[in-house]
């Protein structure tokens, strides 16, 4: 016992004799920090379900740059590229998980990250486990639209310049908002067919057309899961066709869908999945698709591969093998320092499966593929355009629940 003792008033005696000789400053409190713009390309942002917020990291770097609270629930950002503003539909209860609700839309400063206003919304926004498609800003970005599930479905449209709600649109059968213009919005309906909701200059309905069914909800259902591809939205289905629909016209036209898969893959049992399993690089015009071998109706599981097609030939051009992005619990990275991460590397790249559930691609002349895995707060880096893995950015979080590259090249 008297040995126990002493080691341990010699390991405290040390302790604070390190302590003392270190030369820590002080901090001031109080201070707030700026983003200098232009913000690069290769920022991105990861959101994080368990810890309510969006966090901001340098993928060059791997430097976590800052955070903005998005209250409960998944979490859809809108990034202004006009104004440096991000919209974010947050939800708060004042029990914490129960009690009166409040829905706001909460805007924040791009350079600080600091809370700058804020628009009260019906208490109906929807919330559930993926949040694409959730809200969508006009293409002039004045208005900022927010999708309703209680579970009668409707869309609430605020004037993001006056800081205003300004109308609610029902749109019964249907779902979700994608937006289609500076005063259309398209919604997806359970029947197969697209509704195209149109506004004027005040963000009130002027007129709803729902189109002809363009999938089969049965037999193919195509997942919400979309992406914009200058004019058009590409989404794709269960089997792997890739529905375009061109909205440059008051009513949408759907081109004839592509398959992602050719005979010999579906043979192989390769499919779509993931939880945000497609990215754009529009100035390429590249399609990337997160992708696995598996059954029927895996179309959320996790993915080996990221396969990327031109989008206006219709066909593949690249295959990447995935790593693991990395593993974190509770914040922490599985990383054992600098002097032994040969060894961690070489642990996740040889045995960890990749089980990666998120793809992104920045928008810039070097484009970076980025990927994420749901129960982990880690990113995998790599170029875009060779495939070739690059690093790991860690700790971004405790989980990953949509990734976001907004900014283009300077």
């Amino acid at each position: 016992m008297k040995f126990r003792n002493a080691c341990l008033a010699l390991v405290l005696a040390l302790a604070i004799s390190q302590s003392a000789r270190a030369d820590v400053p002080t901090e001031a409190p109080g201070r707030i920090e700026k983003l200098s713009p232009p913000f690069s390309s290769h920022w991105a942002w990861v959101a994080d379900l368990v810890l309510e917020r969006i966090a901001l990291v340098d993928l060059d770097s791997g430097r976590f740059l800052g955070l903005v609270n998005g209250g409960y629930g998944p979490i859809s950002p809108l990034f202004s590229m006009r104004r440096s503003e991000i919209y974010i539909p947050s939800t708060y209860f004042s029990r914490r998980t129960h009690g009166e609700r409040t829905d706001v839309l909460e805007i924040y400063d791009t350079a600080t990250l600091s809370s700058v206003g804020e628009v009260n919304l019906p208490p109906m926004r929807a919330i559930d486990a993926v949040s694409l498609g959730h809200s969508a800003l006009s293409d002039d970005e004045r208005f900022a639209v927010i999708f309703n599930w209680t579970p009668r479905t409707s869309l609430s449209v605020v004037n993001v310049e006056q800081r205003a709600l300004v109308s609610q649109i029902d749109i019964p059968g249907c779902g979700l908002v994608y937006t289609a213009g500076t005063r259309r919005f398209l919604s997806l309906c359970a029947d197969g067919s697209a509704l195209t909701v149109t506004i004027d200059d005040d963000g009130h309905e002027v007129g709803k057309q729902r189109s002809q069914p363009f999938f089969d909800p049965v037999k193919d259902p195509v997942t919400e899961k979309a992406v914009r591809f200058r004019d058009q939205w590409l989404f794709v289905s269960f089997e792997g066709y890739v529905h375009p629909i061109d909205v440059t016209q008051p009513e949408p036209r759907f081109a004839e869908p592509w398959s992602l898969l050719t005979d010999d893959d579906r043979k192989q049992s390769w499919r779509i999945g993931g939880l945000q399993h497609l990215a754009v690089h529009t100035a390429t015009g590249r399609l990337f698709s997160l992708v696995h071998r598996g059954g029927k109706d895996t179309h959320k599981d996790p993915g080996e591969e990221v396969w990327t097609y031109d989008i206006d030939k219709h066909v593949r051009s690249q295959r990447i093998k995935l790593r693991s992005p990395g593993l974190t619990v509770y914040g922490f990275p599985l990383d054992p320092g600098s002097r032994w991460r040969w060894l961690s590397d070489w642990v996740l790249n040889t045995f960890v499966p990749a089980a990666v559930s998120h793809i992104q691609v920045t928008q810039d002349r070097t484009p970076l593929l980025f990927t994420a895995s749901q129960f982990s707060g880690a990113v995998g880096v790599y170029d875009a355009v060779s495939g070739d893995f690059l690093r790991r950015v860690t700790p971004t979080g405790w989980t990953t629940d949509a990734l976001f590259a907004p900014w283009t090249e300077p």
